[in-house]
């Protein structure tokens, strides 16, 4: 993994420019200016949306802003799938920056999953952590990792933390000589439609 280090910099670096515009039905005292941001390929949408919520709040009343969710042409975006991926799914052939519809009512309950917080992130993000070390380490190295281990990761994540969060994904990442290698491969197919999950 050494050797790659430049590689996984330049991925862990990836932006995509993206402005955020509130949807036209939403209830606002003035003019929702939109807002833009760099938004990292590695993340996911509600980790680094903070910003655009305060800042799409000082034109709403409290009362009319509900859970926040994004769109982009008529279609809801899955807070729990990777920007990256998101934009890759969606976007790829739009020109830049990506324009993404941000809304406070109606949420599409049959198209999204509810994320009331990040701790919700965090469980989703160990638990696809865990998955993938079944299948490459038999769950070893997961178990070996303490809980602080666990934590450095996810701020890692969380707050755009390249050294902090590849000290611990490293361990995730070495190949076992002494073990013929990893067990499996796995790697997960997104689809817009659905997601099909697997191991080679």
């Amino acid at each position: 993994m050494a050797d790659d280090k430049d590689v996984l910099r330049d991925v862990w670096f990836g932006r995509i420019p993206t402005c955020f515009i509130l949807n036209q039905d939403e209830v606002t005292e003035r003019e929702a200016e939109p807002y833009y941001l760099l938004l990292p390929r590695v993340s996911y949408l509600t980790l680094v949306t903070d910003k655009v919520r305060k800042h799409f709040h000082k034109v709403m009343r409290t009362e009319d802003a509900e859970e926040m969710w994004f769109e982009y042409e008529g279609t809801p975006l899955k807070w729990h799938y990777p920007i990256g991926v998101l934009f890759d799914l969606h976007a790829s052939n739009t020109v830049l920056p990506w324009s993404i519809t941000v809304h406070f009512k109606n949420f599409p309950d049959r198209d999204l999953l509810h994320c009331p917080s990040n701790s919700v992130i965090e469980a989703h993000f160990m638990s696809s952590i865990k998955e993938a070390d079944v299948l490459k380490h038999k769950s070893q190295v997961v178990n070996d990792m303490q809980k602080k281990d666990h934590k450095q990761l996810w701020m890692g994540l969380q707050n755009d933390k390249f050294d902090q969060f590849w000290a611990m994904n490293r361990k995730l990442m070495e190949y076992p000589t002494e073990e013929g290698g990893f067990r499996c491969i796995p790697f997960r197919i997104y689809q817009v439609t659905f997601l099909f999950s697997s191991c080679v």
